[in-house]
């Protein structure tokens, strides 16, 4: 199993989305079956049509005033116990293990479960110089919900309208488009969950959609010139209507 294989992140059983979806609680003491995980990651792999814009991870939440300071999620097998750290969105990286699968491991965290939710999520590569071709970012949406669809009815109706980039403190949140050698302003800055789907205001969120038009002093057609990001964004998220 070659070490791209190994970073592709959970895709949930469709019941057990079913069952988050419903609003189900996990009870104290309740556990994930790693098995369960392990079975659907092939989903995204698998998956034959165009994807290379997106990433996959499994994210739990924080609810009903539960934070993710200090929160630690581990793969717990017979005999050993695997860290598997969480990014500041809360998402996890799962790897393929084939013994842990044959051990029917489980995966536990050091809280109450019933204070998160847990979700498949699927985002778009960040870029390490920060610079997004807009064209591309349109195209990366296209195939999430593309994707999603396959995976998930809700995302059958709607369509792609831009992304969105979440930050961990305003200060980071610099975001400008760009055409030929001008720059905008950078665009606004409003708070919110790094997924519109989530809840609470942890992060900075700056929204690029497709269709605006351009910013004041920036040349027409921009949707065909560069997003630029100063720093890297926690995670970069389709936006849907």
């Amino acid at each position: 199993m070659n070490a791209r294989r190994s970073l592709f992140a959970v895709l949930l059983l469709p019941a057990w989305l079913a069952m988050q979806g419903a609003g189900a609680q996990a009870q104290e003491g309740e556990w994930l079956s790693y098995r369960d995980a392990y079975r659907a990651m092939v989903v995204f792999e698998k998956y034959g049509k165009p994807k290379h814009f997106l990433q996959n991870h499994f994210q739990i939440i924080a609810r009903d005033g539960a934070t993710l300071d200090g929160l630690r999620l581990t793969l717990n097998a017979r005999g050993s116990q695997l860290n598997l750290p969480l990014d500041a969105a809360g998402r996890a990286v799962f790897p393929l293990l084939k013994a842990a699968y044959d051990d029917n491991a489980v995966l536990m965290l050091n809280r109450k479960l019933s204070g998160y939710a847990y979700r498949p999520r699927v985002s778009i590569m960040a870029r390490a110089d920060g610079v997004y071709e807009a064209a591309d970012l349109r195209t990366a949406c296209e195939q999430a919900q593309a994707y999603q669809r396959v995976t998930d009815a809700a995302f059958r109706g709607g369509r792609c309208v831009g992304v969105r980039f979440a930050f961990a403190r305003r200060g980071e949140a610099q975001v400008r488009l760009r055409h030929g050698a001008q720059d905008s302003a950078p665009l606004p800055v409003a708070e919110g969950p790094a997924f519109a789907d989530g809840a609470g205001a942890d992060f900075s969120i700056v929204s690029y959609r497709f269709d605006a038009p351009p910013a004041p002093g920036q040349a027409a057609g921009h949707a065909a010139g560069q997003v630029i990001s100063l720093s890297p964004p926690l995670a970069i998220a389709p936006l849907y209507e």
